[in-house]
């Protein structure tokens, strides 16, 4: 009876202890909220690769305004502006990704979740941010291949009007 009473009594200190801890503390915790400003630092970056490629369809769009009538260049914005369009999606779509990331911090730091939820949320939440981050990759590369076969093809087109003007002296 005596080592029942004793197991008791450590039992109930213990769960005391173990409710009074706050979860916000606990390292598993800490390495959650590091890992998301690890992603919001991550998103800021491709909101300004976003920005970048907004500023390079612009510029396209003003240098093809001197070309007439050229269906090549006008199928190379359309691509393009179909590319920034999935960007805006994808950067959309990673915007809320940190925000629902940002609740799970919430939920878990005030006790609502247990670490195994949180736990579990997280992963599945950092292997949807990986494969975001993929795709934004491929999107970069993507944007990268048209700018630079654009810049090819104005290169070409200003030879071509240099050489119809040296003909026509």
């Amino acid at each position: 009876m005596k080592t029942l009473s004793k197991l008791t009594v450590i039992a109930s200190v213990l769960f005391f202890v173990s409710c009074k801890q706050n979860p916000a503390e606990a390292p598993e915790h800490k390495a959650l909220v590091a890992e998301h400003s690890e992603m919001e630092e991550s998103h800021n970056k491709m909101e300004a690769e976003h920005n970048a490629m907004k500023d390079d369809h612009q510029q396209m769009v003003s240098a093809h305004k001197s070309i007439e009538n050229d269906s090549i260049h006008v199928v190379t914005e359309k691509n393009h502006t179909a590319l920034l369009a999935k960007h805006g999606e994808l950067i959309s779509a990673h915007k809320a990704l940190i925000e629902k990331h940002a609740e799970l911090e919430t939920k878990h730091a005030s006790g609502e979740i247990t670490l195994e939820q949180m736990t579990t949320e997280h992963e599945s939440m950092k292997s949807e941010h990986e494969n975001m981050e993929s795709e934004h990759k491929n999107i970069a590369s993507e944007h990268k291949r048209i700018t630079d076969e654009d810049e090819k093809m104005m290169k070409e087109d200003q030879e071509k009007t240099k050489e119809a003007e040296s003909d026509q002296k």
